[in-house]
Order: structure tokens, then sequence, then C-alpha cells
């Protein structure tokens, strides 16, 4: 009897999809509000050594003398003491587990990057064919579920895929068509189906370590895309595998993927369009 191939994957957002404020004024690109919308997988061969590395980096940098009255790294802030979280992170603590992450093998990311101008636009235009249309944020994100995976669930017997929780409500069903959707999609194009077994979890970063290592690629990501800073994306380049901006059509309808052979820079990012509100 052959072993199961199974795969791990670990999934979360970078950026937020809110176009509207409560009174329906575009804030995209707004103080507080991303100007990209981008959702990040990053397969972990081994989800029990993350974990016991990310526990044991945290252990001793919380038994470091120099983070004793560091307000993030106290118990009760439920903060770096109880997840690695990059925005909330120290810079040192920051440069920790990012060497953490490049040094551990066998790390595979992929990530989607919508343009939230490019998401404006659809909805302006659904609009107008349909006055009763409302936008809802979990449509930009169950639509970048099908594109991420829609290529990722056919190599595997088993993949185990944790979702990090969105707010207070429970997507667990949404997300599970959203998956089943993109493999659909896949069978499509290629005439392949998948049989693999597909189980979704949907949990925090204090709960699956594989959300926190995530995290910090998809921060990497983001500070490229909203900052252009490229230096800590270039960093843990080399577990990087898939870029896909499907809105960045200058050269190709279908977007620019990124990887290996085509490098994503922050000048690539300066150089990309965005259409006008």
């Amino acid at each position: 009897m052959t072993e199961q191939l199974v795969r791990h994957y670990f999934v979360d957002e970078a950026g937020d999809s809110a176009l509207f404020n409560r009174r329906g004024k575009v804030i995209v690109g707004t103080p507080g509000c991303s100007g990209f919308f981008i959702l990040g997988l990053l397969e972990v061969p081994d989800p029990i050594r993350m974990k016991a590395d990310l526990e044991k980096l945290r252990s001793t940098l919380l038994a470091d003398v120099y983070f004793k009255d560091v307000p993030s790294m106290q118990r009760e802030a439920r903060k770096t003491a109880v997840a690695f979280h990059a925005k909330d992170d120290l810079p040192e603590v920051r440069r920790e587990v990012l060497t953490l992450l490049k040094n551990s093998p066998g790390l595979r990311f992929f990530a989607v990057v919508t343009d939230k101008m490019r998401v404006l636009e659809y909805v302006r235009q659904r609009n107008m064919r349909d006055s009763s249309y409302r936008y809802h944020p979990n449509e930009v994100y169950d639509y970048l579920v099908r594109r991420l995976f829609r290529d990722r669930l056919h190599k595997a017997d088993v993949y185990n895929i944790y979702f990090a929780k969105r707010g207070k409500a429970d997507r667990t069903e949404s997300l599970v068509k959203a998956v089943e959707r993109a493999r659909e999609r896949f069978y499509e194009k290629w005439g392949i189906v998948s049989n693999a077994a597909v189980r979704i979890s949907v949990g925090t970063p204090e709960q699956y370590a594989g959300l926190q290592a995530v995290d910090y690629f998809l921060w990497a990501l983001q500070r490229l895309y909203e900052r252009g800073e490229d230096r800590y994306l270039v960093y843990l380049w080399d577990a990087v595998k898939l870029i896909h901006d499907i809105d960045d059509t200058r050269r190709h309808k279908y977007g620019e993927y990124y990887n290996k052979s085509n490098p994503l820079t922050a000048e690539s990012v300066k150089e990309r369009k965005t259409p006008g509100i």
C-alpha cells in the first residue's frame, strides 16, 4: 500500500476588502484602508515542526531581559506573547521570525493580488446593470479563494487547508464551496479530475502556527504593494513560488505572474497602472 501524499495549506489575507464607508463614500487608499487586497497560501511540509520552531523562538524571546517590559511581549496583551503577528511584533522580533522562515525547508508561498480600484470599477459597472446590487467584502475574498486554489488541488491525495478566521461569522461552508468551485474550474480548463480529500479548518494563529508563518509572507508582500518596500519579500523570495497580480494587465489581460524567472520588485509595482476613480 502506497503512502498518501498529504499537503498542508495555510491561508490568510493582507489589506482589507472594504471599498466604502458607512455613508457609501469611497475609501480605497485613504488612511486605514488599503489600496490592494491580497490572499496568500503557504504550503508547510511539516506543521508540527513549524509549531515547535515558532514556540521555541517565542520562549527564547520572552525569556530575554531585553524584552522584559515591552507591552506586546506581555501575555495579557495577547500579541507576541501568544502568537507572532508581523504588524504587532517589534522590528527585533520580526527579524528573528523572518530568519526562521527563511531557513525553514520546503516552504512554498503563493498569492493572488487584486487592485481595489479595479474592484470598485467592477462594482460600479454592475450597479449600472443592476441597481439592486450591493457589494459585500466577502465577495472579493471568495473570488480570490477560487483563483488561488484553481491549480493547487490536483497533485496530492489529501489537502489540509487552514483558513485564518475572519470576523465572528462562521464562513466554513462558503469556503468549502469556493474551494470546490476552484476544483471544478480546473477540470473545466484542463479536463483533469481531482479526487483528493479536502479537509478545511478555520482558526486563529494561536491555534495554527502555520497561520503565523503565512502572515509574515503576506506582510512582506503588502509592504511592497502599499509602501514600495521590497527588502522583506526579497529576503523570503526563495520560498515564493508564484504571485499572480490579476490586475497588472500591462502585458496580458489575465494579469501578471511573478516567479523566479519574473521576479516581483518595487520597480514593477511602481510602474503598474491603476485606473482612475
